[in-house]
């Protein structure tokens, strides 16, 4: 009898073990301890319970600044669930010029590191998917390193269950990344059972609509977000021009030159002027993006900090889109005396303190 009861609490443990500890939906509790870790490194987010709590995350890795200065943070939390933090923007120009380097390169591609070392890269599905260029430079020094850590951990501690979280740049990063873990799985260069759930908060926009489209899809369910302070003005970034090459084949717009051939002369002649001028305008100020924020940034910063990085060759696009189940957090007069709006402060709406007040406003069930 005591062996038969013992068998049972075995398989009854057993079982309970194979349950997911991370569920879908946003959770505000679990963003705010993320949120926490990004900015002082512990997952209690009241710092006057910092001194007085035991932390329940706990740092395993933090690796070296790499790229354009950029970093990543591994934490284990008391239930074996792994955090993957990336950092964000640092007060450096490296870390500045991965942002403004904005032209799009293909989502699937290749970046020459330097003469040994090629980082191949997938992030999306559709061939028609573009990300940001710098965000991705960084991925290509954190990636691998990223998932050699999660190949380690789940040999060795049985790791499975993971956080993606970035803040701002990190943010931008942290879509990137997510995009980059799921097509790593498909190619069986990581377990096929890992489980990530991920938070972009106060992210710029990662890539174009394609890419949105895809990162959305891989993450359905309820697995990935987007939080974003109504009055945040990083995640209105980077600069976005839609022209007639970022619609889809079906769309009318695209063959509206052929419909007009069917109509009087004077309607043929004024619709055909207004539409050359619409596509021209449009066409011409992506090629300017692509020219200042791509090979002129490239050449007087990325070089600079990476001279062994070969450019790459960049897409025909400016079209960035937001990704991720949106999370808006919307200010009322309460936040607006607490935070006010000043011109001399643009980070004011963009940091931990305006974040998570809006968040214990509107969430504090979860909390």
């Amino acid at each position: 009898m005591k062996i038969l009861f013992s068998l049972l609490l075995c398989l009854s443990f057993a079982v309970c073990n194979a349950q997911n500890i991370l569920k879908p939906g946003f959770n505000s509790k679990e963003y705010l301890e993320l949120l926490s870790l990004a900015f002082y490194s512990s997952g209690i987010p009241d710092s006057t319970e910092r001194s007085k709590k035991t932390d329940a995350y706990k740092m395993e890795f933090r690796s070296p600044e790499v790229g354009l200065l950029n970093r990543w943070t591994l934490y284990l939390r008391n239930d074996n669930t792994a955090v993957i933090d990336v950092r964000g923007t640092v007060n450096q120009a490296p870390s500045w010029v991965a942002n403004f380097y904005a032209a799009m390169i293909p989502a699937t591609g290749t970046l020459q590191i330097n003469d040994s070392i090629n980082f191949e890269y997938q992030l999306a599905s559709d061939s028609k998917a573009m990300v940001h260029a710098g965000w991705t430079v960084a991925l290509a020094h954190l990636g691998p390193d990223i998932v050699q850590k999660i190949n380690t951990y789940y040999k060795e501690k049985g790791i499975k269950e993971y956080y993606v979280f970035g803040h701002s740049q990190g943010g931008a990063i942290a879509f990137l990344l997510r995009s980059y873990l799921h097509y790593e799985m498909e190619k069986g260069h990581l377990p096929k059972d890992l489980v990530i759930k991920t938070y972009c908060s106060a992210a710029p926009k990662p890539g174009n609509m394609y890419y949105a489209y895809d990162f959305d899809f891989i993450t359905r369910n309820n697995w990935a977000f987007t939080i974003v302070n109504a009055y945040d003005w990083v995640p209105e970034s980077p600069f976005t021009v839609q022209t007639l090459h970022d619609f889809n084949p079906g769309n009318p717009l695209i063959n509206a030159k052929a419909a007009l051939k069917n109509q009087k002369m004077l309607v043929r002649w004024a619709g055909n002027m207004v539409y050359n001028k619409l596509d021209r305008a449009t066409r011409k100020s992506q090629r300017r993006f692509e020219k200042y924020l791509g090979r002129k940034i490239f050449k007087i910063g990325v070089k600079k900090t990476l001279p062994a990085l070969k450019e790459p060759s960049y897409a025909n696009g400016n079209n960035f889109m937001r990704a991720g189940i949106p999370i808006v957090l919307m200010p009322d007069e309460e936040y607006r005396n607490k935070f006010p709006v000043d011109p001399q402060k643009p980070f004011g709406h963009h940091l931990f303190a305006s974040y998570a007040s809006l968040v214990m406003k509107y969430y504090p069930q979860e909390r």
